[in-house]
């Protein structure tokens, strides 16, 4: 088990998304509700201020922070796809519900958090010995919003 993990902040909502978020992903689980013992910024006596939760393995932390602070690109969280159908399925429950999506695979979930929905075949693409279909698959995804392998694959072949 990893010594760090990432801790998001909110405004009333941490039990919210992380139920969402271990409800999209295999080995994902809530660990532990605390909540607060007295009223404070993060919120009235009883109501949760830190969800601590399991997401695909890894170990995180929701806080209720109190006043909202908006979330930068700066720190995304990016999750492999091994196939297109996990792709839509992840784009679809991430962006629904006043998520924003953006170019390139990123989108940002109804609480502002950044995601990069990837399938694991583009490191494979960009990356592969081809350099000219590397070049027109990154020409490919630079004018995608969700990531569509079936595309990438194609310009990459030429």
């Amino acid at each position: 088990m990893s010594k760090i993990s990432p801790c998001l902040w909110f405004d009333g909502e941490a039990e919210e998304a992380a139920k969402l978020y271990v409800s999209l992903l295999p080995d994902s689980r809530i660990e532990k509700i605390q909540r607060n013992t007295v009223d404070s910024p993060a919120g009235k006596a009883g109501s949760v201020l830190v969800v601590e939760f399991t997401l695909a393995g890894q170990r995180f932390m929701a806080l209720n922070g109190g006043t909202r602070f908006e979330y930068t690109h700066a720190v995304s969280f990016k999750i492999d796809c091994a196939d297109q159908a996990e792709v839509d399925r992840l784009w679809d429950s991430l962006s629904s519900n006043g998520g924003q999506v953006e170019r390139c695979g990123w989108l940002k979930d109804r609480y502002g958090v950044s995601w990069q929905i990837v399938p694991t075949v583009l490191p494979e693409l960009l990356g592969g010995p081809d350099r000219a279909g590397a070049q027109r698959a990154m020409q490919a995804m630079m004018q995608m919003v969700k990531l569509d392998i079936a595309g990438l694959r194609k310009a990459y072949a030429g």
